[in-house]
């Protein structure tokens, strides 16, 4: 079994609903293919680095998946003709690191006034 870390970057004006149907669509497409998601995560709205089809900001999702290329062939297959999509990446890797959650939004307690 392989190890994937696989990130989407849907439209800007996607809706909280569509976002969570985009995530269940892709999450059965793993799963008919008998991979495993160890981890989803949402990482919001950010700010794209350049503009991709006239959109300034994207929305991000992150899957962290166990399986066979099959299943990234067949996720990619379908992300080229999803209209709400923007980009996809898919890099493969050789562990997973599950503690750190990179855009976790920090609380103001958490800043140390001088």
């Amino acid at each position: 079994m392989n190890l994937y870390e696989h990130t989407i970057i849907a439209r800007q004006d996607v809706s909280p609903a569509q976002l969570k149907q985009l995530e269940e669509k892709y999450s059965k497409i793993v799963e008919k293919l008998e991979g495993d998601i160890v981890k989803l995560e949402n990482w919001g709205l950010m700010n794209l680095s350049y503009l991709i089809k006239k959109n300034k900001k994207g929305n991000y999702i992150h899957f962290k998946i166990k399986g066979d290329g099959s299943i990234i062939s067949e996720l990619e297959k379908n992300e080229k003709i999803d209209k709400n999509l923007l980009r996809y990446l898919t890099v493969k890797v050789n562990k997973f690191d599950l503690k750190t959650d990179y855009f976790k939004k920090n609380n103001e307690k958490d800043f140390v006034n001088k």
